[in-house]
């Protein structure tokens, strides 16, 4: 009997150690295009992930009374840790799960539901490239019980809202630019003339990516500047798009407030630049 439990608590310590292997594959395969993200996510987390856990937890909880109980008593510890090992991956499952029901499912926000910023050829065409993708057509996204994207976003995140300041156009993209830069983005498209600035940000675990758009507009004596984020797939982005965009957009409008607010430039002193009466004649 002690061999039997010898080599079970092996196997289950071996089985919960290839558990996070498992994921791991999931997660960089489609990171890096080896796996298709319909797979590594869609099929190997999504849907067999929990059989996966339950299935090394399930051993782990039959080797940790054999290691107890069988004379002589060995190998709690590794059939401990074969037991904690997929309960602390069922338990960030439940925690995931759990942020997806506190959450919209929904995946593209924007400050501008009547006319929200577009994106270029070269984006629609990536995002084309993708199987399964999310569409750019906002107006007409809903969900599975018929409810609009943008009723979601109204009633879920009222403080996403665009932006108007007295600093001109210019000035405002360029604050927007380079705060845009800053945020670890790969930035695409920058076209100071329209306003336009495109960037990407991608997840580290999968390398799921969003497809971000920033338009600087003329608005009266001053600028307004729209902002939207996309997923490119999946149905719910866990809150990902306006967890970007609300601290963008704070900072952004602290950073306008600052220049708007500035020391205006000292005006030259009356007659500093009147050069100095030549000395009278001895």
């Amino acid at each position: 009997m002690d061999r039997f439990r010898d080599f079970f608590v092996r196997f289950a310590l071996l089985l919960s150690f290839a558990v996070p292997a498992y994921f791991l594959v999931a997660a960089f395969g489609s990171k890096f295009g080896l796996l298709d993200w319909r797979v590594g996510f869609g099929l190997m987390t999504y849907m067999w992930g929990r059989y996966v856990l339950f299935g090394a937890l399930v051993i782990g909880l039959i080797a940790l009374p054999l290691a107890f109980f069988t004379p002589p008593r060995r190998g709690v510890m590794s059939a401990l840790l074969a037991l904690l090992i997929p309960a602390a991956g069922l338990g960030y499952g439940i925690y995931v799960g759990a942020q997806a029901r506190d959450v919209p499912p929904i995946h593209d926000i924007t400050t501008d539901m009547i006319e929200p910023p577009s994106f270029s050829e070269e984006v629609a065409a990536a995002r084309a490239a993708v199987p399964d993708g999310n569409s750019l057509d906002l107006a007409n996204k809903r969900t599975g019980d018929g409810r609009t994207f943008m009723a979601l976003q109204r009633e879920a995140y009222p403080d996403i809202a665009h932006i108007s300041t007295s600093v001109d156009p210019a000035r405002a993209f360029e604050a927007a630019l380079a705060l845009a830069r800053e945020q670890g983005w790969s930035i695409g498209r920058s076209d100071a003339a329209s306003g336009a600035i495109e960037a990407v940000a991608e997840s580290f675990w999968y390398g799921f990516k969003d497809d971000i758009a920033i338009r600087v507009r003329a608005d009266g004596s001053g600028a307004r500047v729209d902002m939207r984020s996309v997923s490119r797939v999946g149905r719910s982005d866990l809150g990902a798009n306006a967890a970007r965009m609300g601290p963008f957009l704070a900072a952004l409008r602290t950073r306008l407030e600052a220049i708007d607010d500035g020391p205006a430039p000292a005006p030259e002193r009356e007659g500093a630049a009147a050069p100095e009466p030549d000395p009278p004649p001895p």
